[in-house]
């Protein structure tokens, strides 16, 4: 009789090669999680090409407890974060897009049919700080902060239409902090960071701890409400 009620949670993580994807594979698996785990370095999973989001998605078979999109970039080949308005380059805004907002909501796109209807789940996608318009007090980054900031939007904004649907999901955007990976080494301005395995803990701690009523939200590793 236990084996008849016995429940393994599954999870898929993308980004999962990365500092934080890594951690949170790593620890999700150390709680006897069941993990997909996909990547554009050891699977080809390219966020900025529909056609290869629908194609790495489309074998996976429901239902996903967790669906953590780990990936994003503050530098995308040439393009650096600006220092002022003189250095926007619509390259570089459409890079970051691609990357940074279409690719996470094309990902939910595509993983909604693996996100049950009977029961919690969870979807979130590794957001920042400098995303938020109302704590913006240092200006530049113009890329990155907007992408970010429309990243926010398009998870807030499905998350009312899959709570129709989805009623017991929840759908956020997380600041994990300053992690200690090659990602803000070169950026972290002295502020104190955390190591991949902390940060891990931290995204899934808060994530465990949010309710359908905080669908659509923005949050950081502490699990407080972020200004939008």
């Amino acid at each position: 009789m236990a084996n008849e009620t016995s429940f393994t949670p599954r999870a898929l993580v993308i980004g999962a090669s990365g500092g934080i994807g890594a951690a949170v594979t790593a620890a999700l698996m150390a709680q006897g999680t069941e993990v997909t785990a996909l990547s554009r370095r050891s699977h080809g999973l390219d966020l900025t090409d529909e056609s290869s989001i629908a194609a790495h998605l489309a074998p996976l078979e429901a239902p996903y407890d967790l669906i953590l999109v780990a990936t994003g970039a503050l530098e995308l080949g040439p393009h650096r974060p600006e220092k002022s308005l003189r250095a926007l380059d619509p390259a570089a805004l459409a890079a970051h897009f691609a990357l940074n907002a279409t690719g996470p909501a094309l990902v939910l796109k595509h993983a909604l049919r693996l996100i049950p209807r009977d029961r919690p789940a969870r979807f979130a996608a590794l957001s920042a700080r400098v995303g938020s318009i109302g704590d913006n007090a240092l200006g530049g980054w113009f890329a990155y902060r907007a992408a970010k900031a429309a990243l926010n939007q398009l998870i807030h904004t499905a998350a009312v239409e899959v709570k129709r649907t989805h009623p017991q999901a929840i759908l956020c955007t997380y600041h994990p902090g300053t992690v200690a990976t090659p990602l803000t080494g070169a950026y972290a301005n002295g502020h104190p960071t955390v190591p991949p395995d902390t940060a891990a803990h931290h995204l899934l701690s808060v994530l465990a701890n949010l309710t359908p009523a905080d669908t659509g939200g923005f949050f950081d590793w502490q699990g407080k409400a972020i200004p939008w």
